[in-house]
This record gives structure tokens, sequence and C-alpha cells, in this order.
């Protein structure tokens, strides 16, 4: 985006933010199947809950207001799965086509690059999500499939779809990082 926007990790004073452009999201998009608005609290504790398992959680600032934050969490918790993340971007309304997901999304992906992490999962909310289809593309994702209506919101029936990226190698060799933290936390 440019000038302006600042990338930086989250921290729980950013909660109400964080809340705002879900609750958004919850209302208003299909990219999450969410209903019900999470209040600043519960936001305080999913923040919490990623950044204790040393994943990214970034904010993007655009002269001081949170236009954004996309972070990336465990896929699956199976001790087998510790060495894949699924990502989540929300931008701000008022944002939305300016670039600001592409870079928050790009340091989310540098940053589980080095922590050894070897693959993202994308599970995007609407097969006609083209936004945030586009940009995972761009990013080099690749389609994996479309669940068919498996979620109802606004009174249809509304599909998944599944991207996905390699990292550090992806499947070519073994781990070299012991993977994410999945218990105790």
């Amino acid at each position: 985006m440019g000038e302006g926007l600042t990338l930086r990790p989250a921290t729980a004073a950013d909660a109400a933010a964080l809340a705002a452009i879900y609750g958004d999201a919850c209302l208003h998009g299909v990219g999450t199947f969410e209903e019900v608005p999470p209040g600043a609290d519960e936001m305080a504790a999913r923040l919490a809950g990623v950044l204790g398992r040393g994943l990214p959680y970034v904010v993007a600032e655009v002269d001081g207001a949170v236009a954004g934050f996309a972070y990336a969490a465990p896929f699956r918790l199976r001790a087998a799965y510790r060495f894949t993340v699924e990502d989540s971007v929300y931008i701000h309304p008022g944002f939305k086509g300016r670039g600001v997901g592409r870079d928050l999304l790009t340091r989310v992906l540098a940053d589980c690059e080095a922590l050894g992490l070897r693959q993202v999962i994308a599970v995007i909310g609407g097969s006609d999500n083209h936004g945030s289809i586009n940009l995972h593309r761009a990013l080099g994702f690749e389609m994996r499939g479309v669940m068919s209506g498996v979620g109802h919101k606004f009174g249809e029936w509304r599909d998944i779809v599944m991207m996905q990226r390699a990292l550090n190698g992806g499947l070519a060799t073994a781990p070299d990082s012991p993977g994410l933290l999945l218990s105790g936390v």
C-alpha cells in the first residue's frame, strides 16, 4: 500500500479494533461462517492463543488506525499437523482493495517460513469470494478443492475453497524444526 502503512505484531491493546473488523466480516461477509461477532475480550483470548503458540498475528496500521489483521493458527491440533498452519486475513471495509491484505499475508508467510513451517492452508468462505481467492493465488497458493454447501449464511448454502502453499521446500525434505506447540497452551 505504500506510505502510511505500518505492519506490526498485534497486542492485546488491539482487541477492540480486531473485534470491529472481524465483526463486520461476521455480519456482512462470507469470508467467515461465524455469524455472531465476538467481543473484544474474546478476540483478545483468540489473539493470546495464537501468540502463545509462537505464531504470527500481525496488524496493519494506516495513519495510526488498524486497517486489517492476519495471522496463522494451527490447522489441526493432532501432532502430525505440527508443521501446517491455516491463515486468516481480515481487512477493514474502508481499506479493501488497497493492498493491505497482500502486505499482511506476505508478512505472515515470511514469519511462518522463519519458524520452519512447511504448509499453509487457506480455508476461504465463499467460492465467490474472489478477493481472497485472488490474493492467495497471487501469493503462490494453489487450489486444492471446493467443498460445496457446507455452511448456511445469509439464507444461502455457502461453499468453502481450500488452497495450499508450501514453505521451506514443503514435502521435499524432512522437517528441520520441532514444529508447532499444539498442547499446553
